[in-house]
């Protein structure tokens, strides 16, 4: 399509979002989510085909308005709470999805080194688990309880240190994507092959399924929000490396809060997470179909949560969107 009839097609569009955002409703985060999606849409074709023109430029900056309507409301409001979750959250899930693929690619990768060296090598374990926590968990092997490591602490105390130990983890995995990502890349890859190493080790042993029966009830969780925590990362070093037609320093700063409300809607994911850890994995002796039950409802809600739901939300945007216009 020749610039001039890009043009054409959707000038008519564009002036419509610049008289909305001069309106007293240009607070209003559905409608401000539905344009940000059409104008990223546009402004990724303009980039593409019309790449140092004046139309890239314009799209630029009127994307760069509405994204700044969309955070600078200052309202304490229960909708605005709800929205963050509910809409703005999920649609930044959806513009960096191929970030969230990445950051998962890193990781599983990471975990199939860690179970095919711990294959090869007897000792990559110790190195990578450490000797402590090894010989610990040999001793309660001995001992008939392999998981009784999730019943040594009191469970409030248990929980607290997790979740902050959890949300620590997330905002490192975050912030070293100043790292140019690669910061990042590398703290999901550590922690890929230290999980590959970690259930071969109970693979070995013969207690594969009982692990992933126990372990998993808060691993669905929590390896999930650090992958996501990953994809934050990988968000704001990539906004450094690839800054498209912004300035480089503009560029950073959208990154760097997206990756933030990335990372802040992983907050309650963390603290379920914690729960699970500290009150429920702690009792080893639950019934199969209970166990599977916690990790198959965890597992569904992360694939519908930061895959399935966010790409419902663009296409009923735009549905939406489709109405109004006719």
């Amino acid at each position: 399509m020749r610039e001039v009839t890009f043009l054409q097609k959707n000038a008519e569009k564009w002036k419509q979002v610049e008289a909305f955002l001069s309106t007293k409703k240009s607070n209003d985060p559905d409608k401000l989510a539905d344009l940000f999606i059409q104008l990223t849409d546009d402004l990724s074709y303009a980039r593409t085909f019309y790449p140092r023109s004046k139309t890239s430029q314009y799209l630029n900056s009127l994307t760069a308005k509405v994204h700044q309507a969309i955070y600078k409301s200052k309202k304490e409001r229960k909708e605005r709470f709800i929205q963050f979750w509910k809409v703005e959250s999920p649609l930044l899930f959806y513009k960096h999805r191929k970030k969230i693929y990445t950051s998962f690619l890193i990781f599983f990768v990471a975990m199939l080194i860690g179970v095919i060296s711990s294959a090869g090598d007897t000792g990559f374990v110790r190195l990578i688990l450490g000797d402590s926590y090894v010989n610990m968990t040999l001793e309660n092997i001995d001992k008939g309880d392999p998981m009784a490591v999730y019943k040594q602490m009191n469970g409030v105390e248990m929980f607290l240190g997790i979740t902050f130990n959890n949300i620590r983890v997330s905002f490192f995995a975050f912030t070293a994507g100043l790292l140019l990502s690669f910061g990042t890349a590398w703290i999901l890859f550590t922690n890929g092959i230290m999980l590959g190493a970690f259930q071969y080790f109970f693979h070995f042993h013969g207690l594969l399924l009982e692990s992933v029966l126990v372990i998993w009830i808060h691993g669905t969780l929590e390896i999930s929000a650090i992958i996501i925590a990953g994809a934050a990362g990988i968000t704001m070093g990539n906004s450094i490396l690839f800054p498209g037609t912004y300035t480089r320093r503009h560029s950073f700063a959208i990154g760097a809060k997206e990756g933030m409300k990335m990372i802040v809607s992983l907050i309650p994911i963390f603290i379920t997470a914690g729960f699970l850890e500290s009150f429920v994995t702690r009792h080893t002796d639950m019934p199969v179909a209970l166990s599977l039950f916690i990790i198959l409802t965890s597992a569904a809600f992360v694939l519908w949560y930061f895959i399935f739901y966010p790409g419902k939300l663009i296409k009923k945007m735009g549905e939406q969107n489709g109405n109004q216009q006719n």
